[in-house]
């Protein structure tokens, strides 16, 4: 399957839809926007792209003409302002997701940029946002740039819809709703989207957060008000239990639907299945390809979602705390396609997620999809908010690294695989307790490690650790001990 048309050139008819994407073209299941581009092509619409488009003029952005159905919008795979500057807010001096790692590709505040410009060109035709800027601005929100809050970036787009969280089912639903007739202003009712409206009679039982109004002054109300609203938004991002949220802008609301349902293991299978190029598109070869493609070529994605839920990580706002994992004849397929690539010299980069060892959901409750804490008799259950790890393991988190501990055992058994490395973050304190004691560590150490393992202590102040929502330093200093007498005793220390 040949990538995607970039040019008009590869078009014979128009396009459904038309990508904009502010990172070069990389046709690889690592990359958002050709998981979402693939999923269309596989249901049958057609997809052009547009990467990395000059934002001085309009011509690039119409020189496909008019989507049949909508413009489809991403910064790309990670925030453009976190990709142009240090938390010093100095210039950063490459783009790791631009031909040559040029910086520059992509202005700042993408999304905005490129909808906007969009809508100088075609003022009624649908734009549909999403990707980590979109889903992680989808209300009102701090800007650390700006030093300010910022309304939704629904409003500063002028996008018609959002769709925040993964998106491989809420596109789909999007399409099928614009094919069969329906206006965009009338998608209000797809899970995993964002809209805006004038009217909110007719939802049901909304949560109601602060105004914008009450929260983006920098006054001491303003920021209690601004903390209410996050911790109102924290508690509605599980999808068995969240709720409609509403913000008010005074003319316009702006309506996060719950978020979507997560995506079973047929359904990832079948994602990750898809045809991708897994490379960089051919046109940027002479600027010397793009880098980003480095170390995830040859690395499988096995999982989504995380319930570390620490209080600084935006996966709980994008992924959610549900665990999906992919079947282990799905990871295999994939490694055993990587033999057949003439670059591939036997090593597989890395198997793993937002936390490589979470291969399950936390609890029974959240496997029977119940997340929800038992009350004493004659009350009813509420909401299981509860941090599955912090600020000590919940008494029913189940440890379970078996499931782990044969994937890769089956992975580095195919022929022609001389290592699988595991560079995704592990988390410690969930892998020593596991009641099993060391046989996971003791294989990790053994088969999975290439150089160093990569854990994630964050800090050594056990008050800024409290803070994270992170376990105190000594539980490293007990894990360092472990994983040193663990490597003397296989002898690579």
């Amino acid at each position: 399957m040949p990538f995607l048309p970039t040019t008009t050139n590869e078009l014979t008819i128009q396009p459904d839809f038309i990508l904009i994407t502010g990172d070069a073209y990389v046709d690889h299941p690592s990359f958002g926007a050709s998981i979402i581009a693939r999923v269309l092509e596989s249901c049958n619409y057609t997809v052009a792209i547009i990467p990395q488009p000059s934002w001085k003029t309009t011509a690039e952005f119409s020189k496909f003409g008019e989507p049949k159905l909508a413009f489809l919008v991403t910064g790309g795979n990670i925030d453009s302002m976190v990709n142009h500057y240090s938390v010093s807010l100095h210039k950063r001096k490459t783009d790791a997701y631009s031909p040559g790692g040029q910086l520059g590709k992509r202005p700042n505040r993408a999304t905005i940029v490129y909808c906007n410009k969009v809508r100088e060109v075609y003022k009624n035709t649908p734009i549909i946002i999403g990707g980590l800027e979109a889903s992680l601005r989808r209300l009102a929100h701090y800007d650390y740039w700006d030093n300010t809050v910022r309304r939704s970036i629904l409003l500063d787009s002028a996008a018609d819809l959002l769709v925040y969280g993964m998106g491989e089912n809420q596109i789909v639903d999007i399409a099928e709703a614009l094919e069969s007739g329906l206006q965009v202003q009338d998608i209000t009712f797809i899970a995993g989207t964002v809209f805006k409206t004038k009217d909110i009679s007719n939802l049901d039982e909304p949560v109601i957060l602060p105004t914008y109004k009450a929260i983006k002054d920098p006054t001491p109300e303003s920021k209690a008000e601004y903390a209410q609203s996050c911790m109102l938004q924290y508690k509605n991002t599980d999808y068995l239990t969240a709720k409609t949220l509403v913000e008010n802008y005074g003319n316009m609301y702006v309506v996060q639907n719950k978020p979507a349902n997560p995506l079973t293991t047929a359904e990832l299978d079948r994602v990750y299945a898809l045809p991708y190029q897994r490379d960089y598109h051919p046109m940027y070869k002479e600027e010397g390809g793009v880098p980003a493609i480095e170390e995830v070529k040859f690395s499988i994605i096995s999982n989504r979602g995380c319930f570390g839920a620490c209080n600084f990580c935006a996966l709980s706002f994008h992924q959610g705390r549900m665990v999906q994992v992919r079947s282990h004849k799905s990871i295999l397929a994939e490694a055993i396609n990587f033999t057949h690539d003439p670059d591939f010299k036997g090593y597989i980069h890395d198997v793993g997620g937002p936390t490589a060892n979470f291969r399950a959901p936390s609890c029974s409750r959240w496997e029977h999809g119940n997340a929800t804490e038992f009350q004493p008799e004659g009350r009813p259950p509420r909401p299981c908010n509860r941090q599955c790890l912090f600020p000590t393991p919940c008494k029913n988190l189940r440890y379970d690294h078996e499931d782990y501990f044969k994937l890769l055992k089956s992975l580095r058994e195919l022929p022609k695989i001389k290592k699988v490395f595991i560079r995704s973050g592990i988390r410690y304190d969930y892998l020593q307790n596991d009641p099993k004691g060391d046989k996971f560590l003791e294989e990790l150490c053994a088969h999975h490690i290439s150089g160093r393992l990569k854990v994630a202590p964050e800090h050594i102040s056990d008050n800024v650790l409290t803070a994270m929502g992170k376990p105190g330093f000594d539980e490293y200093k007990k894990f360092a001990a472990k994983f040193e007498a663990v490597n003397k005793k296989l002898n690579k220390s």
